[in-house]
């Protein structure tokens, strides 16, 4: 018996176009064709499309098909397996991302183990953080998640710094330069590191620096930048005040950026 093209396609619960589309790659065998010019596929053409499908079933790219057929394929499927495990964990992942979300109902790019605060964060703070993920460690960005997850209860201090307009009132800013201080201080004390983030950076220090430099001019304006400068600057003065360090100590970075 023979089959025409659309029957063997059937036959394979595929498609005619995926039946040309194996024959242009070489994956099936051209058969012969009928005085009518149709072509004539046998058991051998229906095995051999069985087979591709079987292994386009298992997720074998079709460029790596006849490298199954020549070889058995099991180192091939080897290598597949891993990748699909590194696939399902990367689901996995993404799944649990999407379920804290919804349950905390935040932002759909809040980044991740921010979930439960990310409402009360700025569009500034969450580019901030989008920004500092890529440039720190897992540890320093876990760090960054309790000291944000503490802060957001302090005094409202982010959202008064949030609202904070440009043209703020010397009055209005010191306010909040004695608001915000001692609770970088008080990070400064918890999270050491952050004086000399170097072994932290998953950057190179000099590419971590310009980046954060450049986004916090970017995100906040002149108010807030003074604002956020003043009050890292009086946190280290606190923190050296309440102790024997020595004035050769590092300075402070931008110390607001994780307060």
């Amino acid at each position: 018996m023979a089959w025409s093209t659309s029957e063997i396609a059937d036959l394979a619960s595929t498609t005619v176009n995926a039946v040309r589309h194996y024959h242009r790659l070489g994956l099936l065998d051209e058969p012969e064709r009928g005085i009518n010019g149709y072509k004539k596929y046998g058991v051998r053409h229906l095995v051999q499309l069985l087979r591709v499908r079987r292994l386009v079933e298992l997720g074998l790219p079709l460029a790596q098909i006849g490298d199954i057929n020549a070889c058995g394929g099991q180192e091939v499927l080897r290598e597949l397996d891993a990748e699909l495990a590194a696939g399902i964990e990367r689901l996995q992942h993404a799944r649990a991302d999407i379920a804290a979300i919804l349950r905390e109902d935040a932002p759909a790019d809040t980044p991740a183990g921010f979930e439960p605060v990310a409402s009360r964060l700025s569009e500034a703070d969450h580019a901030i953080l989008h920004i500092s993920a890529q440039l720190f460690d897992a540890q320093a960005m876990a760090d960054v998640r309790r000291m944000v997850e503490v802060d957001v209860t302090a005094d409202g201090v982010g959202a008064q710094i949030d609202g904070l307009a440009p043209d703020a009132d010397e009055a209005s800013r010191e306010r909040l330069v004695r608001l915000l201080a001692p609770i970088l201080a008080r990070n400064l004390v918890e999270y050491p590191w952050l004086l000399n983030p170097t072994e932290h950076l998953s950057r190179s220090e000099r590419v971590a620096q310009q980046t954060m430099s450049e986004a916090i001019a970017a995100l906040y304006n002149p108010a807030q930048l003074d604002v956020l400068g003043r009050a890292s600057r009086l946190a280290y003065d606190l923190l050296q005040a309440g102790s024997d360090a020595p004035d050769d100590d590092p300075q402070p970075r931008d110390l607001a950026l994780v307060g």
